[in-house]
């Protein structure tokens, strides 16, 4: 095994089916199956003669070159007949010299995540994310913290993406500095069921902004490692998550993302009256637009929340 693989043989997994994260670098053979559409031979008919068609499969090989090394890899779902092959895919990609900035944190790693499409749906598109080697989840950094880049079907892609991915790599320092900010920075109970509350809304909400799901913030707030937790995880006894903000986030995040939280739905037809009981399970959440809206979300929230206990501490 070479060294960079080595360095990230920690607290891997795998998502059978929608997505991999894995111990070792994908190969190409794995991100062909994940994701097909970043291997598409052309851009779909619907694009005009001034669409740029670069295939993110020399965007992989240019970033591959350069020491950037995919880890996780999942494709959009498509309704069009005769898009799925060209559809929205996201690839994340870790740089070996970002292995030392673990230490700032103590688990997590800078990711470059790349999004694109062959069908007109997205440019190419650089974002930040940090990954926790204890779990396998990737949190997405919100704009305000790091800048994501977008970049046109046009002119020479290639080597802007490059560009871009490092220049995410070095932004990355601020998102590591914040997350270290937040490991210090401690919140009362109250205040994580308040987190938990909005990232609840972010998660269940409809368009209207009604929530139906039984699913309570409480249960947002369960660790389930004890990594996150303030004692020892007993399914008897619903463990806390630590009280600090970062570790909230994480908590939150991994619960609001992997999904498997159960409920019980309760339903009252408003013709008949009749009462329906009925056990649901949240799932996992797998569209790329739901991912990143998600994330940056909650990402977003602990940044408010660390400005408010910002403000209160210097009253």
């Amino acid at each position: 095994m070479n060294t960079f693989a080595h360095n990230f043989s920690i607290g891997a997994a795998i998502n059978p089916g929608v997505a991999l994260r894995q111990q070792t670098p994908l190969t190409l053979d794995a991100l062909r199956h994940f994701a097909p559409s970043a291997f598409a031979t052309a851009a779909h008919e619907s694009r005009s003669l001034r669409y740029t068609y670069i295939p993110t499969s020399e965007i992989i090989a240019g970033l591959m070159r350069e020491g950037f090394q995919p880890f996780k890899a999942t494709q959009g779902r498509c309704r069009v007949a005769g898009k799925a092959d060209f559809t929205k895919h996201m690839i994340r990609f870790r740089h070996p010299d970002s292995f030392n900035a673990i230490q700032r944190v103590g688990d997590s790693v800078p990711e470059v995540v790349l999004v694109n499409s062959h069908d007109g749906t997205s440019a190419y598109k650089l974002s930040a994310g940090l990954f926790r080697l204890v779990c396998s989840n990737g949190l997405m950094v919100s704009d305000s913290t790091v800048q994501m880049l977008s970049i046109q079907h046009k002119g020479n892609i290639v080597d802007e993406v490059i560009e871009g991915s490092f220049q995410i790599v070095q932004q990355s320092e601020k998102a590591l500095a914040r997350a270290d900010e937040w490991n210090q920075l401690q919140l009362s109970a109250g205040e994580q069921e308040a987190f938990a509350e909005v990232a609840r809304h972010l998660r269940f909400a409809d368009v209207e902004g009604v929530i139906k799901s039984p699913i309570t913030a409480e249960q947002l707030l369960r660790p389930r490692r004890e990594e996150d937790a303030t004692g020892v995880i007993d399914w008897r006894k619903p463990a806390a998550p630590k009280p600090d903000l970062w570790h909230t986030l994480n908590v939150v995040q991994e619960n609001t993302v992997r999904g498997g939280l159960h409920g019980i739905a309760r339903n009252t037809d408003p013709q008949t009256g009749r009462r329906t009981v009925r056990r649901i399970t949240t799932r996992e959440v797998r569209g790329i637009e739901q991912d990143v809206k998600l994330n940056r979300g909650l990402w977003l929230l602990a940044e408010r929340m660390a400005e408010l206990k910002g403000a209160a501490i210097a009253a």
